[in-house]
């Protein structure tokens, strides 16, 4: 009884900076094939650090070393695997074996969007960089390096517990339905190119936002216990990554008035 209160205090101490994003006027701004290029090629380094976090969070809450050995408690070994199956291996729109970050890169190639950052970030990340080396080679802009920075932050100085309340509170799906709407009408117009974008958005929504989601919630409940300073850690951390997001919608934004054609 007193996680699931202490589960509500924490939803309702991230309902304000929720608010902002749910009701960010980015949205609104979407409503060309050239919008959804835009956002997409900024969204993707958050689609792709999330997996780094999840990474993590498999590392500290399963064996994944050689000899095994038994590593926390069943519950929780078997709430993380369960969510970095559907993360690392769902299906697509037929039927096949994908990651969603690879199911991502694939609908923005299809949509025509710009990969090239990304794709730069991981050659430099696999030729031996850093992941913030790697941000800053590229130039890249101001709001995704403190996201993404934010993240690795996270990853590489939190306890688990912080780690898992990131990647339940701070990173669940914030996309509104109207979002979908929009995507659904530009279909019409384009569906050899948002169809893939289309069916990611649902499929994360579905999986994601209802599936993982309450896996994530027992996880943290399970990690923080009865513990009130965890709990605090836990909703500041949350706090301070849906900020981070915020400034990342706030730039991308920015980016769709810069861009000509973009309704306002």
């Amino acid at each position: 009884m007193k996680q699931a209160i202490a589960v509500q205090q924490l939803k309702e101490q991230l309902q304000a900076v929720r608010a902002t994003l749910i009701e960010h006027p980015l949205y609104n701004r979407l409503k060309t094939i050239e919008g959804i290029q835009v956002f997409t090629a900024s969204h993707v380094f958050a689609v792709w650090d999330f997996m780094s976090l999840l990474t993590s969070l498999q590392q500290q809450l399963t064996c994944v070393q050689t000899p095994w050995i038994p590593v926390g408690n069943a519950n929780s070994r078997y709430l993380i695997n369960e969510i970095v199956l559907g993360e690392e291996s769902d299906v697509d729109a037929n039927g096949n074996r994908i990651s969603h970050f690879e199911l991502y890169l694939q609908a923005m190639q299809e949509l025509g969007a710009d990969t090239s950052g990304i794709e730069q970030l991981l050659t430099y990340i696999a030729n031996g960089e850093t992941v913030r080396t790697a941000m800053q080679k590229l130039q890249l802009p101001e709001a995704i390096q403190q996201f993404t920075g934010y993240t690795f932050d996270i990853v590489e100085k939190a306890p688990v517990h912080v780690q898992a309340a990131v990647f339940t509170f701070g990173r669940e799906d914030l996309i509104p339905a109207m979002f979908i709407g929009i995507v659904k009408e530009l279909e019409k117009t384009y569906p050899k190119q948002i169809n893939t974008f289309r069916y990611y958005l649902e499929r994360h929504i579905e999986v994601d936002g209802d599936h993982h989601s309450h896996l994530g919630i027992e996880m943290v409940s399970s990690l923080c216990g009865d513990n009130d300073t965890k709990w605090q850690e836990a909703t500041q951390a949350s706090i301070q990554a849906l900020e981070k997001r915020k400034l990342l919608w706030d730039h991308i934004a920015q980016a769709l008035e810069q861009q000509a054609g973009i309704p306002v």
